[in-house]
């Protein structure tokens, strides 16, 4: 975990941006062959991994707050870097923390990975139900009530480890108020919102499907930015940037007036939010 000084409130503005991406540990994958024909570089690095990850960085230069998985926490097949902390010091990200879900040595770090501009005033890690492997970030903003919690995670491929993880992170989210979770699902909405006793924590609304996977034709909307009832998202889009397998997708979330104060960001352009 690595810390910094808070980010100034005058230099953040009260709508936060926010972008999840799977990386694919910085693998490049146009077509479906390319699983095969490239699944060598799970293991062994790539002579062009780190312009790829440069451009990456150039990508996430723009936002408040992301959200990464399938990242390497810095081994053999990554070049011994880890991907997280690169990435957070080329797109000057004031704050990075990595989850390691599945340590293979020097062979491979399997992680998660948050980027920030504003300090967390705490991270909480999660080792997801099921399988080795799945994890979740749980940041937290300011204090109180009003704090704002923001959960990246990753889950199962299976719809019975999806369901068993879902119950898990609404146990974790239904006394919260102010929540974003955002990762890679790896379940649409329709499927997600199967899951009622998640959807009820979080008081997630109908959710416009917005495809991200496969990257180089995208039919499955497979990454999500889910927001409680109180965070009013705004341009929610997948951005046209082939890194992995999975496009990036990004929201602009405004913040309550209350949590602003809560996280430090002070009462700035209150016109637009509910009275105090």
């Amino acid at each position: 975990m690595s810390v910094a000084a808070s980010t100034p409130a005058s230099e953040i503005a009260p709508t936060l941006k926010l972008l999840t991406c799977n990386l694919q540990v910085g693998i490049h994958t146009s077509a479906y062959h390319h699983y095969l024909t490239r699944s060598w570089q799970h293991l062994l690095p790539h002579p062009k991994r780190s312009s790829r990850l440069d451009r990456v960085a150039g990508a996430l230069a723009g936002f408040d707050i992301v959200g990464l998985q399938e990242v390497d926490g810095g081994s053999f097949r990554s070049s011994h870097v880890n991907q997280v902390e690169y990435l957070a010091r080329r797109s000057a990200f004031e704050y990075h923390f990595q989850q390691l879900n599945r340590n293979l040595g020097r062979v491979a770090q399997h992680s998660n990975g948050l980027l920030s501009r504003l300090s967390p005033n705490q991270i909480d890690e999660h080792r997801l139900p099921g399988m080795r492997g799945r994890g979740a970030i749980h940041a937290r903003y300011g204090s109180g009530p009003d704090a704002l919690h923001v959960f990246v995670a990753h889950l199962a491929l299976s719809q019975r480890g999806q369901a068993r993880q879902l119950d898990y992170l609404g146990e974790i989210i239904r006394p919260l108020r102010h929540v974003v979770v955002m990762g890679d699902l790896n379940c649409t909405p329709d499927q997600l919102q199967s899951h009622t006793r998640f959807c009820q924590a979080l008081e997630l609304e109908p959710l416009k499907p917005l495809p991200s996977y496969p990257a180089w034709q995208p039919r499955r909307a497979l990454d999500h930015i889910l927001l409680s009832a109180s965070l009013k998202p705004e341009g929610s889009r997948v951005l046209d940037a082939m890194f992995s397998d999975h496009l990036p997708v990004a929201v602009d979330v405004h913040l309550p007036a209350a949590c602003r104060v809560s996280i430090g960001l002070g009462r700035q352009d209150r016109r637009h939010d509910d009275p105090a």
